[in-house]
């Protein structure tokens, strides 16, 4: 088959399964029309230029640039919103929120892969709906925003995303201890910092085991078990993140307690 028959038919075949073209993508983006072709390129993956006969950039140079942008604008969107975070809290969160799967999801909320070029047999393999795919256009879109126009449109586009993203993190992704998950959750709702109280402790001196109890706003939400009051304070938090996940706050029965300094 001559080579023009052979790029007829991927053509054919990429308008049969894309739904949203670059033009469409650029102005739902709010893009000027010239951006057009730096979108195009954002989404085409390897398979299809690998596909084509004539010369195809694919988008993994604007993946490598959007990588960095995204890293620099969700670092100082974290530096700025938690101040009160030491530097190892902020750079986990920040990896909870460049993660592949994060991004992937990112895409998905934007109906990216509807306008995904890929190669017929990544198409057929589903790769409209592979994270990594997703996640590599993304990034590749936040690169060609940033060449088209610079960074604060760019924070304006990701920032909504990633305030969406940060309350999910928080309870799902150990980017800090529980009791400090647990304070950011309380505080955010009026309801104080949590206070830690000694329920019981049992065992001789050198095998100490304590049982604490975590009240909030007058409630006892949970307990945790531990060979040290840290330890049983975290275990504490934890039980009592995992409660609040499940909705279900609880009181908790009480012989006496002694309240840590």
């Amino acid at each position: 088959m001559p080579k023009e028959n052979n790029k007829a038919t991927a053509m054919a075949y990429l308008g049969e399964k894309v739904m949203e073209s670059p033009q469409e993508l650029t102005r739902r983006l709010g893009l000027d029309a010239k951006g057009a072709p730096l979108i195009r390129r954002a989404l085409t993956h390897r398979s299809f230029a690998n596909e084509q006969a004539g010369a195809v950039e694919d988008n993994e140079k604007l993946e490598f640039l959007g990588d960095a942008v995204l890293n620099f604008v969700t670092g100082a969107w974290l530096y700025n919103r938690f101040p009160e975070l030491q530097e190892g809290e902020l750079t986990r969160m920040r990896a909870s929120l460049v993660r592949t799967e994060q991004l992937a999801s990112f895409a998905r909320q934007m109906e990216l892969g509807k306008a995904l070029r890929l190669g017929r047999g990544e198409d057929q393999a589903g790769g409209r709906d592979k994270d990594a795919l997703l996640c590599a256009a993304f990034e590749a879109i936040i690169g060609a925003m940033y060449l088209l126009r610079d960074i604060e449109p760019v924070k304006e586009f990701i920032n909504p995303f990633i305030e969406h993203a940060t309350g999910n993190i928080i309870f799902s992704e150990d980017f800090r201890d529980p009791k400090s998950q647990l304070q950011e959750w309380s505080q955010g709702r009026k309801m104080g910092i949590p206070k830690y109280l000694i329920a019981e402790a049992t065992g001789p001196d050198h095998q100490r085991k304590f049982m604490v109890e975590v009240w909030m706003d007058g409630k006892c939400y949970g307990r945790g078990e531990g060979h040290n009051k840290q330890d049983a304070e975290q275990a504490a938090a934890q039980f009592t993140l995992n409660q609040l996940k499940e909705e279900k706050g609880r009181r908790c029965n009480h012989a006496f307690k002694i309240e840590i300094p």
